[in-house]
């Protein structure tokens, strides 16, 4: 448990929770929310953030470093291909960069960005206003040292990553200074407090991930995260892949990941976020910055880029790291060393007839089917309590998943092998050699996933090297007590000794995994039954965790009372979720668990292809982010139900939905209410200028969106409008161009 430091102003050169940072971050969350584009962002929130920096100039200018402050407002666009290849368009976003350098000058930078925008409707504390306000005592820190620094830090605070990572495209792209950033640091949140973990790092700059090794205070970290999120299996990104993909320089991403449900709502607050995740954060960002700019690896990183890292921390207090081949090498060791285990067991004297080998295939076979049939068993579980309109019991009481599923799991698989053992092995068989032989029938099978793994290039495989090296070695040592003595308490506790330190970690691992995956279960879209998925995650984690414990079954003498305990807790609750005793959502103060429903008023308008116009009306567009749809919203607003259900119209641009959307497959049922038409403040005037047929087949349509009364900000509903007018006539968007005149602005394409 992190204890935070007493809520005092530290002294220059420490980041401690002081009373300005908690100024900060109210004030920057007091406008309210910050989209872009808004007042409140636009010029609320940078005001706020210019006339701090300037206090920071002053308190510094004595120093033997300098501040230098630039305002950008960029303009710009840039194919998404990771949202499904649309073009995003931005028009003078903002971006606030501060230059920290030797008053001689700095030849190399390093990059720290936070984010002050938010989506429409959240204050955004945690999502990114409290990494600003950590950004902004570092800032006051690193400027007040006594000595100069090595090489200078850019801390940009930029006010468009929401409306899809266009800011940080504007700096790293058009920015003088961006041309000597050499990495860059990355503040993000998936949730609101707790830890910040680092979840990605590189690509392919080891002497980053040994930066943060060797000077975060508080380490949290794992490599297992980092291929977890850039595998696409959670939806969502981050700056990290601009400054990657358009600037090719490499980076750190953080990131809090606790209380997820909180997470773009009205509810990410700064009284949510806790002192000791805000010092945690300080320490680690002041002392990781302070490190790199002072280090020699960043004015030529470039010659440090070999290959990637293997990292992960134990509970907060080390991080282990080494370089990938080195874990190759490990990893291929210990596999050797559990084939020589195995081997030597085959060509044993007693291995009569190849009699070893045929009962470990044996075990083998029933292992895997127990795998199958109870991963198949709770998945029908999961199933019924879906279609029968109970999904998401779990969503605002976690451990009742635990309960129903893991008994599910458990009771399965302890079902399953005690079968087997009284009917292959003989009902009174309690045989130390059957024990030892599950035992090396769970070291082979996570043998398996080691090499491949490995074979891979996944460093995750770290996992099941820690978790076939530990075994492996306890039963080695305790092979002498193990023979003598059976499995007696002496050797059982020396047994669960031994398994400690993989299992520990594995279980926090696990934790983590939870901790991310369960919010974003609440906002995976109408298609994915998230019951399915989270009886998946609860299925696994009871047979990873179970492995090196099935040979007790068998060395058991009977396992009927642990059997009856498991079905009664499963039926119990089976009967209670069945019974609509756990409701899912909650506006509990103390824990809320809100339902997402995204809805916006919209007047649609529909031309064919000789411009007329063919319908037109107004409604309410309705989506819901998760599986349960309107089926608790009905209810209380009766006019919300399925008789609005809309489908998608194959003959229309985006199915006749007002907006494309890149998750689609994910949002397929949607809900349209008819309503007033909308009047908007800055209503658009839209005309078509030419259309000629090009010789490749495809139609060039040149066109004019005119916005009155246009503020500052994203203009992004125009790739919207210009991308797919006309699917069938397969026309594509040649360029961009855009003129300011008074208080209209134009766009042609």
């Amino acid at each position: 448990v992190y204890i935070g430091y007493l809520n005092v102003k530290l002294p220059h050169g420490h980041c401690g929770v002081s009373n300005d940072l908690q100024k900060h971050l109210e004030r920057i969350t007091s406008v309210g929310p910050r989209p872009t584009g808004s007042p409140e962002n636009e010029v609320l929130t940078v005001n706020f953030l210019l006339e701090q920096i300037e206090h920071i100039k002053a308190d510094s200018a004595s120093g033997p470093n300098s501040v230098t402050v630039d305002v950008q407002r960029p303009t710009g666009s840039f194919s998404i291909d990771f949202l499904g290849g649309f073009t995003s368009y931005y028009d003078r976003v903002s971006n606030i960069a501060v230059r920290l350098e030797p008053k001689a000058g700095a030849q190399h930078l390093m990059l720290a960005n936070c984010h002050f925008d938010s989506v429409a409707n959240s204050p955004g504390a945690s999502d990114d206003a409290v990494s600003c306000a950590v950004m902004l005592e570092v800032l006051h820190s690193l400027a007040n040292l006594s000595t100069p620094l090595r090489h200078g830090v850019v801390f940009l605070f930029n006010g468009a990553e929401e409306n899809v990572l266009q800011a940080s495209h504007g700096f790293i792209t058009q920015h003088p200074w961006a041309k000597q950033v050499r990495a860059f640091i990355n503040l993000e949140a998936a949730g609101v407090g707790g830890k910040e973990v680092v979840f990605q790092t590189g690509p392919e700059n080891p002497w980053l991930v040994q930066a943060y090794v060797h000077a975060a205070k508080h380490p949290f970290a794992s490599v297992v995260g980092q291929e977890v999120f850039q595998s696409g299996v959670i939806p969502s990104d981050t700056d990290f892949r601009i400054y990657r993909d358009f600037g090719n320089i490499p980076g750190i991403d953080l990131a809090f990941i606790e209380n997820g449900f909180l997470y773009h709502t009205k509810y990410d607050t700064s009284d949510r976020i806790l002192t000791d995740s805000i010092q945690r954060a300080g320490d680690n960002i002041l002392a990781v910055l302070k490190h790199l700019v002072m280090s020699e690896e960043l004015a030529d990183s470039s010659e440090y880029r070999h290959g990637n890292m293997v990292f992960f921390d134990l509970l907060g207090m080390v991080v282990v790291a080494y370089p990938a081949r080195v874990g190759t090498i490990i990893n291929y060791m210990t596999a050797m060393a559990t084939f020589l285990y195995l081997f030597k067991k085959c060509s044993h004297p007693s291995n009569v007839g190849g009699r070893y080998m045929k009962e470990l295939a044996y075990a083998t076979a029933v292992v895997i089917l127990s795998w199958l049939v109870t991963l198949l068993t709770v998945l029908i579980i999961a199933l019924v309590v879906s279609l029968t309109g109970r999904s998401m019991f779990w969503y605002n009481d976690f451990y009742t998943c635990i309960f129903m599923y893991g008994s599910a799991a458990t009771g399965t698989m302890v079902l399953i092998h005690t079968l087997a053992k009284n009917l292959y092995y003989g009902v009174s068989c309690v045989c130390l050699c059957v024990g030892e032989l599950y035992f090396d029938v769970s070291l082979l099978l996570w043998c398996g996933a080691l090499v491949y793994l490995t074979a891979n290039g996944l460093c995750s495989a770290y996992v099941p090297m820690l978790m076939v090296a530990f075994p492996l070695t306890t039963k080695l040592l305790l092979a002498r007590e193990f023979k003598l003595r059976g499995a007696s308490i002496k050797y059982s506790v020396l047994y669960q000794l031994g398994l400690a330190l993989p299992y520990v970690h594995f279980m926090f691992l696990i934790w983590v995994v939870f901790e991310i995956f369960t919010p974003i279960l609440g906002r995976s879209g109408t298609e994915i039954p998230p019951d399915v998925v989270l009886a998946t995650l609860v299925t696994l984690t009871t047979l990873f965790l179970s492995s090196f414990f099935l040979h007790f079954i068998y060395l058991a003498r009977s396992t009927k009372w642990l059997l009856a305990g498991l079905g009664t807790v499963f039926t119990v609750f089976l009967v209670l979720v069945l019974c609509g005793m756990f409701f899912p959502y909650t506006a509990d103060p103390s824990g809320p668990r809100p339902k997402r429903v995204f809805l916006q008023h919209t007047t649609r308008t529909f031309h064919g292809l000789d411009g007329q116009v063919k319908s037109r009306d107004s409604g309410l567009w309705i989506n819901s982010f998760d599986y349960t749809g309107m089926q608790h919203i009905t209810p209380i607003i009766p006019e919300i139900n399925d008789t609005i259900r809309t489908s998608c119209q194959e003959d229309r641009p985006f199915c006749g939905y007002p907006w494309f959307l890149p998750v689609k497959f994910l949002v397929k049922k949607n809900w349209y209410l008819p309503a007033p038409e909308v009047f908007p403040k800055s209503p658009i005037e839209f005309q078509v200028l030419s259309k000629e047929q090009t010789k490749w087949g495809t139609v060039k349509i040149t066109f004019e969106v005119k916005v009155i009364n246009y503020t500052l900000g994203s203009v992004s509903i125009h790739p919207v409008i210009l991308l797919t007018l006309f699917p069938e006539t397969k026309e594509t968007a040649q360029g961009f161009h855009h003129e300011a005149n008074g208080d209209f602005k134009t766009v042609r394409v």
